[in-house]
């Protein structure tokens, strides 16, 4: 069962939620926690028995209740076996301005390219009190798609943007 939370920093669930899995007799199995502006995300994965989980929509229902919190969760499936996919880690700094992280997926879309996971966040630079905005992004490559040619492609496009990026295999 995917679980999504949305509420105010100060109020983190996660233990509230964290308690409400164990008790159901349910396993917490992938999580992700963050915290962007004033609010606190939280994306769980709960796996277990169909009774099990079944006690957990009934207790999560019955959280959902508190006005501060957002709730959503449904069941899901297992994920589809993705060894056809290489794990590479690309990583962009730049002077900040709107339409980067969309230039970006848009190219990584026409080359069949999964993104995995994306972090990213505006700063002010300590030397020059520039706006920057950086990125992490982790991909799924298909093993068919030539590397370096790939490669060669997304730094010319950074180059065109005035971005500065590294594209890596992820090494663990």
């Amino acid at each position: 069962m995917l679980i999504q939370a949305l509420t105010p920093s100060s109020k983190s669930p996660l233990l509230a939620l964290a308690k409400r899995i164990a008790d159901a007799g349910c396993n917490l199995s992938e999580s992700r926690v963050s915290t962007i502006g004033t609010e606190i995300s939280l994306m769980l994965l709960a796996s277990g028995a169909w009774d099990a989980l079944a006690k957990l929509e009934t207790a999560l229902t019955k959280l959902a209740r508190d006005e501060s919190l957002r709730l959503v969760h449904y069941r899901t499936g297992p994920r589809e076996n993705s060894s056809h996919l290489l794990p590479y880690l690309v990583e962009v700094v730049a002077a900040d301005r709107p339409g980067i992280v969309a230039r970006i997926v848009e190219f990584f879309t026409q080359h069949e390219i999964s993104v995995e996971q994306l972090n990213s966040t505006r700063y002010q630079a300590m030397q020059t009190g520039a706006e920057m905005f950086q990125a992490q992004f982790t991909i799924g490559v298909p093993a068919e798609i030539h590397i370096a040619a790939l490669r060669d492609d997304f730094l010319e496009l950074c180059d065109g943007l005035n971005l500065d990026a590294i594209m890596d295999p992820v090494k663990f």
